[in-house]
């Protein structure tokens, strides 16, 4: 008899929880590890939360937090900047990895040892505005002409191929899931972090998002998502292995060893030098927004309103 009133509790939490929509940046990955842990976890269920994580479609993250077609989202702070730029009210809720785990990436072989050596040299460009407004800082900087540097646009196509097929001799990619990718292919590879070239490139990227009217309205809920967000995301800081099994289980698609040794890598980014997980630094935020304005990227914004601390638990 126990075991059926157990049941039945069981059927009508499910049946009362909260419907919450996730919509991921890009195909699942190891930046994305927390929300598998908690939704695997049953910390989602436990606040009253029946979460879908789902990948986006025909419109972006911010497009879908901010139109109500999902409640949460993974962002970049560069894209929220865009996002309140083009008059899309979304706000970025926390912080998943401290710092700035994205840089510049090359073979040994190529004959290139620092930026100062890209002259001459093919770049695979994904084609952004803000893309090109960094190397050609980075550029600026190094005292290098940028027009000696030829842009090859490269689509999809990914860093390990691009390398082999000789397509490019450096890309802009993060350490966590292409250069390990490349390691693990047996390339030689060269890595330069975008934070360690200059202070100002070292934002935040990801971030999660909600938009401006599910936190006026629903307060309460974004606190719950945020706790077991953030029990998820510690909990796959402590156990990065049996965290990647977790994503692996959701995402059998994904690479075994690359999302293991991904996740042994980024366990310790998620939370380095901050009050809590998912802090986010005013100065950050400002400094990464000076530049975006000195380059004439985004109109003048009220940068404090993109992003909130007010909804992180106490850890």
């Amino acid at each position: 008899m126990k075991k059926v009133w157990l049941v039945l509790l069981l059927a009508c939490t499910v049946s009362f929880a909260q419907q919450i929509v996730v919509v991921l940046d890009w195909y699942p990955n190891t930046n994305h590890t927390g929300l598998y842990v908690a939704l695997e976890k049953g910390y989602f269920a436990q606040e009253g939360l029946n979460v879908s994580i789902v990948e986006p479609a025909k419109m972006s993250a911010e497009q879908m937090v901010a139109s109500g077609n999902a409640h949460f989202g993974v962002s970049f702070q560069e894209f929220v900047t865009y996002a309140r730029a083009q008059g899309l009210p979304v706000v970025s809720i926390v912080a998943v990895i401290q710092h700035n785990t994205s840089g510049f990436a090359w073979l040994k072989s190529s004959g290139i040892s620092s930026p100062k050596d890209w002259e001459g040299k093919v770049y695979g460009a994904w084609g952004t505005e803000i893309e090109e407004a960094i190397l050609k800082t980075i550029a600026k900087k190094y005292g290098i002409d940028w027009s000696k540097v030829k842009m090859q646009t490269v689509g999809q196509l990914d860093f390990v191929t691009g390398l082999r097929q000789r397509v490019f001799d450096f890309q802009w990619v993060f350490y966590g899931w292409e250069v390990i990718a490349a390691k693990l292919a047996g390339l030689d590879v060269e890595f330069l972090a975008l934070k360690d070239i200059d202070e100002t490139f070292d934002y935040y990227t990801p971030v999660l998002i909600s938009s401006e009217k599910l936190i006026q309205q629903s307060p309460d809920l974004v606190r719950k998502f945020l706790k077991a967000v953030s029990r998820g995301y510690l909990y796959a800081m402590k156990n990065p292995e049996e965290s990647a099994t977790i994503l692996l289980k959701h995402a059998p698609e994904l690479d075994e060893r690359l999302v293991i040794e991904s996740q042994r890598y980024l366990s310790s980014k998620y939370w380095e030098d901050s009050p809590k997980w998912g802090w986010q630094d005013e100065k950050i935020w400002r400094r990464f927004y000076a530049w975006m304005r000195e380059n004439n990227l985004v109109p003048e914004l009220q940068i404090e309103k993109a992003f909130t601390n007010e909804f992180l638990p106490s850890q």
